[in-house]
């Protein structure tokens, strides 16, 4: 079965040119939401009604994904069930050697794209440590500090326990509440 989708952004726009070219499919589900959402509520039934030796055909990939992570993702998902994918603008087919490369390739750059995400945040937090910093959950004190910071708390304020624990106040006031 060829399951179509069509999508536009806002209710001024139009989805005849998109409906025009997806002419041929046996269904088609229509969406007026941002590409940027994830929860589209016809694309999600029609991922759901997709099913084994089915192709779902967009009339091109922006339609169905505003990123190329979001578009590998939702093509993942289609593989996993068997369900071949067709874009026409792009000439891109899943179910052809080549549309099958060309999703290689992009789930290729994609790759990539984490691990230069992964690799920045990496020196990024290794910069804040270079610094001073350090990232993770609050310390936590344990319960002899914590009789000591209500002791200290009768005659200094709360800042100047927290620098001498070297945690923020926040963390007085939390541990405080336990």
């Amino acid at each position: 079965m060829k399951l179509g989708y069509a999508r536009v952004s806002t209710d001024d726009q139009s989805l005849d040119l998109q409906l025009d070219a997806l002419r041929d499919c046996d269904v088609i589900y229509q969406d007026i939401a941002s590409g940027a959402k994830e929860d589209r509520l016809e694309l999600t039934a029609m991922l759901k009604a997709a099913r084994a030796g089915d192709t779902i055909i967009v009339w091109k990939l922006d339609r169905l994904a505003r990123s190329i992570r979001q578009l590998i993702d939702i093509v993942e998902r289609l593989r996993e069930k068997e369900v071949e994918f067709c874009s026409l603008q792009e000439s891109i087919d899943t179910s052809t050697p080549g549309g099958e490369l060309v999703f290689h390739i992009f789930g290729a750059l994609a790759q990539f794209e984490r691990e230069m995400i992964r690799e920045r945040t990496m020196a990024g937090l290794a910069a804040a440590r270079a610094r001073g910093r350090y990232g993770g959950r609050p310390k936590l004190l344990t319960k002899k500090d914590v009789k000591v910071v209500k002791a200290m708390l009768t005659t200094h304020s709360v800042t100047a326990v927290a620098e001498h624990f070297g945690v923020n106040r926040s963390t007085i006031y939390r541990n405080l509440q336990q």
